[in-house]
C-alpha cells in the first residue's frame, strides 16, 4: 500500500462525455470526479470500498454535498481535483474537494458528508467501526458552511416523473449519486440553461432511491428572482429521496 497522503490528487481531462450541450463541464461529471477521486484518497488511507464491504460489512454513503463555482471548465481543458478528509465525527466523515485550472486557480469547491452503512441490514454504523486514525492534521474546509440547512420557499411544482433503471444504479444498486445532478439539471430547459449560471448547488440525500422506484421531480421558482431555486424528488409512496438548493445568476451576454 503507497504511504497516506493529506492531500489526495488527481488530474483529469475534460472529454466529450463530460460536458453539455454548450460544451461547459456538467455538475454531474465533476460529482463523477469527486466520487471517482474520494475513492481513490479512501484507498490510500486503507479504508477503500473493497476493504469496507469485505473486512468490515460496511460501505461508503455519500449523504450531502454542496459545489461552490466560480468558473465552469470546458471541453478540452486539462484540471487537477483534491481532496483531503477531516477528522471522523460520531457518525459522519467529512471530505472537501477543490478543482483548480490549468494555471493552478481554484475554480471549484466543494464539501461534502458521507456516512457508513452495513451492507446486508443497511443500518447506519458509528464512525468507530472502522479505522480512521489519519497521520495529519486536515487542512482547511474548502467551503465553511454547515450542510443541509435549506428548504423550499413556496410550494414546489411537478416537473416531471422518472422511473429509475439499470443504467441509474451502481455496485449498492441504488440511485448513483451523480445520477440525482442530472436529473435535477433535466427540471430545467436548454433556453433556460442558456440564460443561468448556477454559482452554487447543495444536496440532501434524505432516502435511497432504488431500481423500479418513480421519482416525481418537483420545482420551486417562487425566490427565483433572489437567485434561489429549489428542487425536490418524492418517490411512488411521496417519500423524499432527496432535496436540493441552487443559486443561480443571469449569464453575461
Amino acid at each position: 500500500m503507497s504511504e497516506p497522503v493529506r492531500i489526495y490528487k488527481k488530474q483529469y481531462h475534460i472529454d466529450l462525455g463530460d460536458v453539455d450541450f454548450q460544451k461547459r463541464l456538467k455538475i454531474s461529471s465533476m460529482f463523477n470526479y469527486f466520487q471517482d477521486i474520494a475513492s481513490l484518497h479512501v484507498e490510500n488511507l486503507g479504508v477503500g470500498i473493497d476493504t469496507l464491504i469485505n473486512r468490515y460489512g460496511v460501505t461508503w454513503i455519500l449523504t450531502r454535498m454542496r459545489v461552490d463555482i466560480e468558473k465552469v471548465p470546458v471541453l478540452g481543458e486539462d484540471i487537477l481535483v483534491e481532496t483531503w478528509p477531516q477528522i471522523p465525527k460520531r457518525v459522519e466523515f467529512d471530505r472537501d474537494f477543490l478543482i483548480r485550472d490549468a494555471a493552478g486557480n481554484p475554480v471549484v469547491r466543494a464539501a461534502s458528508t458521507w456516512i457508513i452503512l452495513d451492507v446486508k441490514t443497511r443500518e447506519l454504523k458509528k464512525s468507530d467501526a472502522i479505522p480512521s486514525h489519519y497521520p495529519f492534521t486536515p487542512p482547511e474546509r474548502a467551503i465553511d458552511c454547515r450542510l443541509g440547512r435549506f428548504k423550499a420557499h413556496g410550494t414546489p411544482e411537478v416537473a416531471y416523473e422518472k422511473v429509475i433503471g439499470y443504467s441509474d444504479v451502481d455496485f449498492n444498486e441504488h440511485l448513483n449519486n451523480t445520477k440525482y445532478i442530472d436529473f435535477i439539471m433535466d427540471c430545467f430547459s436548454l433556453d433556460e440553461h442558456r440564460r443561468y449560471d448556477i454559482k452554487s448547488l447543495e444536496i440532501d440525500y434524505i432516502n435511497e432511491a432504488l431500481p423500479g422506484d418513480r421519482l416525481t421531480l418537483y420545482r420551486d421558482l417562487s425566490a427565483y428572482r433572489e437567485g434561489i431555486v429549489y428542487v425536490e424528488g418524492l418517490n411512488q409512496n411521496d417519500v423524499r429521496s432527496f432535496k436540493s438548493q441552487l443559486l443561480i445568476r443571469p449569464r453575461e451576454a
